[in-house]
């Protein structure tokens, strides 16, 4: 018997069927010069080569891509995952990329050849988060996983050198403490040991203190408990403060100088799953479910403007100095820019990328009204269905 996956084929609520209209309106706008890929995007990082021009995107489809923001040049691909990519790092020397993966390996590339390399295997579940540090004169990786381990590997063997447990659920994202990792600091023979901070699905963050040898937790009865939920995102600012993005709907400034408690709140709305800091303006940038972009003064901490283009979850962002290139699962890259005179204009000009699509909307809404009323259903037992459909979610 054959069977279908065309949603046509299948019963849909009105609220389902206004969802899928209101989506394929929005994709066709061009708000953040849209650059499209044929799968969703989970990750994305600058090319420390041209780090004001192109970045790497992890997909879906299991390929990673390097893309040229301006020209919108994407035809460097790696590949050989089959499985979706979650997330991406470079070492030191940027000679070879790492992506973790949802096959439960980390996989590598040349990044000159875009042959692979090795694989490490060790985790139990997927694999959420991925970096890379050098220790004396050995380059080593750092990865997080829905097991709720955290593994500091051997970058030239592939073996495994710690694991780490503290967490009870996946671990989201890794963050290098910027006053134990920079190089350019480093002693004669290099840095001995690093600090290293993991957020979880369990509303953690913690602290670890690696080194060759060994690894230590810091401070393992009280780690940081500032969100009331997930903390997706980990992100240093060049003060040294750490900002963090959590599915209750806020990213918070943690203060170096308070021991990393909460000076300031961002109240981004829904579940924000990225945070970045533009630090010649003075710019905090959010983004996340809600699907726009939003810039915050870091001082006031006042939405200066929201930028409204992708049509599904934003999954990252990343500053290429003075713009911010956003990822989704909508499988496009779009950019903003974050100087004043941009800022100030973009209010206006995304209200005139939008007003037709407004006007389509409505045009909807009414034809959605007329097939209620066809439908026989009462608007509470459309949302009892609707429930219905969606219990195993």
């Amino acid at each position: 018997m054959s069977s279908s996956t065309d949603p046509d084929h299948f019963f849909q609520t009105n609220q389902s069927l206004a969802e899928i209209e209101r989506k394929s309106l929005k994709s066709k706008n061009k708000s953040g010069n849209p650059i499209r890929l044929p799968s969703k995007i989970l990750a994305v990082i600058a090319d420390p080569q041209c780090p004001y021009e192109a970045v790497y995107v992890a997909e879906s489809a299991g390929n990673v891509r390097r893309v040229v923001v301006d020209t919108g040049g994407k035809g460097i691909i790696y590949r050989g995952p089959t499985a979706p990519l979650t997330s991406l790092a470079i070492d030191s020397t940027g000679s070879t990329l790492f992506a973790g993966c949802w096959d439960k390996s980390i996989w590598s590339w040349s990044l000159s050849n875009r042959q692979p390399l090795l694989r490490y295997r060790g985790h139990t579940d997927f694999v959420k988060c991925v970096t890379t540090l050098r220790l004396g004169t050995a380059e080593v990786i750092v990865s997080g996983a829905a097991d709720a381990s955290i593994i500091v590997w051997s970058m030239e063997t592939a073996e495994i050198l710690h694991v780490l447990k503290g967490h009870t659920r996946g671990v989201l994202d890794l963050a290098l403490d910027p006053s134990t990792s920079d190089l350019s600091n480093a002693p004669a023979g290099g840095l001995q040991e690093a600090k290293v901070f993991s957020a979880g699905s369990d509303r953690e963050i913690r602290q670890w203190r690696i080194s060759l040898e060994k690894c230590e937790q810091l401070d393992p009865e009280t780690p940081l408990l500032v969100h009331e939920t997930s903390v997706y995102a980990l992100h240093f600012d060049d003060d040294g403060d750490l900002w963090t993005a959590s599915a209750d709907g806020t990213a918070k400034c943690l203060s170096r100088f308070r021991n990393f408690q909460p000076d300031s709140t961002i109240q981004h709305g829904d579940y924000v799953r990225a945070v970045a800091l533009e630090e010649i303006g003075g710019y905090v940038v959010t983004a996340g479910r809600s699907e726009d972009v939003k810039v915050w003064d870091r001082g006031s901490g006042e939405l200066v403007s929201t930028f409204d283009g992708h049509y599904e979850e934003v999954t990252g962002l990343v500053m290429l100095q003075q713009r911010c290139v956003s990822v989704g699962i909508d499988g496009t890259i779009r950019s903003w820019g974050l100087t004043h005179e941009e800022l100030a204009n973009a209010k206006a000009q995304d209200k005139k990328g939008f007003e037709k699509l407004e006007a389509g909307d409505n045009v909807s809404k009414t034809r959605r009204a007329d097939q209620g009323e066809q439908s026989g259903l009462t608007e509470e037992e459309e949302r009892e269905l609707e429930e219905l459909m969606h219990d195993d979610d």
